[in-house]
């Protein structure tokens, strides 16, 4: 992310942007950081940097963006990949993993809250520590919701953005 600031907007903008950042910590190495961004600044303003040596530094940063957009198509391309050789399999369980995984953990969460709504709704009166013990589960959760999310959202934006026909075929067409 911070190659996709610097390669839109540059080196002195980021150095402005992190300098007013740390500017108003009180850490003593924070300042001295700051002290330094603002002399680079400083320097930059006054042409003691050239700006033969901005812009390379700029083509550096749009080089390493480049690089990170190769990274990240070939990373898509694999999940593409993947997921049309499950689309593609002949066993049921293969091909519906992914439903039946957002399904299933759906039902989990549903039935957890339905419990923690039920307990604090009795009365119970160590309603309180349950709510402290559903804290550990968050790992837990975040993985299988994360999952259940992404999916979720990409097939909702699927489904709005797809003709009625010729469905299956236009969404390879996309993926490849």
């Amino acid at each position: 992310m911070l190659v996709k600031i610097l390669s839109r907007f540059g080196l002195p903008f980021l150095i402005k942007l992190v300098n007013s950042g740390l500017e108003k910590l009180s850490d003593a190495s924070a300042k001295k950081a700051s002290q330094a961004l603002g002399e680079v600044s400083s320097a930059i303003n006054e042409q003691k940097i050239s700006s033969a040596d901005l812009s390379e530094a700029n083509r550096h940063m749009e080089k390493m963006q480049e690089l990170e957009n190769e990274l990240d198509k070939q990373t898509l391309s694999e999940i593409h990949q993947t997921i049309r050789q499950e689309l593609n399999a002949e066993d049921k369980f293969v091909r519906f993993w992914r439903p039946a995984f957002g399904y299933s953990v759906a039902l989990a969460w549903l039935l957890t809250i339905g419990t923690v709504c039920y307990v604090v709704l009795a009365g119970y009166p160590n309603a309180e520590n349950i709510i402290a013990a559903l804290v550990e589960t968050t790992s837990l959760w975040s993985v299988a919701l994360g999952v259940l999310g992404l999916q979720v959202v990409k097939t909702s934006q699927e489904k709005q953005n797809r003709p009625k026909e010729g469905m299956i075929s236009k969404v390879i067409n996309k993926i490849t």
